[in-house]
């Protein structure tokens, strides 16, 4: 990858995946798109710094963790323009809806949320905040919230299983065409033992399986949504990465 697309490439993922107004990519080839999904763990650093900064603030000033916790994931929803919480409601409406694959899919694009995209929200988000409130309760020290910052950006590494050459697009138009299949499986595989080795600075031990646990989850939920609906779609993508979130958030907790 070239200086060039390297930069074409991370605009792309900065202009997708933040509500940061970037200059706009006209033309996204072949490689741009890849990069731009490779490129995605470090297009959210303002996104994960603002998280870390939320933690450590609630933390030094000795405010409710709960809040402080409710207030981070807040910033980090307006932050994303709340897409890939959408993409998590849409895919839990479409995997309860019905087993036909052509009326999951018009559930998920019809846009509103049912029982099902609720109580995923409410699942996960609850989730994410509990597991927050331990890193809120070492919020004082700059470490505990580092930690809460990078798994924000090491979430969107769900990309690159859900968009694995091993994932085809559910739809022929919209983002499928564009973005799934271009990440290489040996590439996902390495990439996410590099998020396994680095995780070993958080906890020898709990640092690469939570991370170990995040991919399988990801993995898992990608396969299901390519045997429902035979491919995966921008929701199955927003859904990879709030799903992973929520599992690093809980393993590295008072890590």
């Amino acid at each position: 990858m070239n200086v060039a697309v390297a930069g074409r490439s991370l605009r792309l993922s900065i202009g997708m995946l933040t509500a940061l107004r970037v200059p706009a990519v006209l033309k996204v080839s072949p490689g741009v798109a890849t990069g731009a999904l490779l490129l995605a763990p470090l297009a959210v650093l303002p996104l994960g710094v603002v998280v870390a900064g939320v933690v450590w603030a609630g933390g030094r000033l000795d405010l409710p963790a709960p809040a402080v916790a409710f207030a981070a994931l807040a910033a980090l929803a307006v932050g994303s323009r709340a897409l890939h919480l959408d993409g998590l409601s849409d895919v839990a409406d479409g995997l309860t809806s019905s087993y036909d694959r052509e009326r999951s899919l018009a559930v998920m694009k019809s846009g509103t949320a049912g029982p099902a995209g609720v109580a995923a929200l409410v699942l996960v988000l609850g989730a994410q905040a509990a597991a927050l409130t331990t890193f809120v309760s070492f919020g004082g020290e700059v470490r505990s919230a580092v930690v809460a910052g990078a798994a924000v950006c090491a979430s969107r590494a769900a990309l690159w299983i859900t968009a694995c050459t091993l994932a085809p697009p559910a739809r022929p138009d919209g983002l499928g065409v564009t973005f799934t299949r271009r990440v290489p499986v040996l590439v996902s595989l390495v990439g996410w033992a590099g998020l396994g080795v680095l995780s070993v600075v958080v906890d020898p031990v709990r640092g690469p399986v939570t991370v170990a646990v995040a991919s399988l989850a990801v993995a898992l939920l990608t396969w299901h949504a390519v045997r429902r609906f035979g491919g995966v779609t921008g929701d199955v993508f927003g859904a990879g990465i709030e799903v992973a979130l929520a599992v690093l958030l809980v393993g590295l907790a008072g890590a």
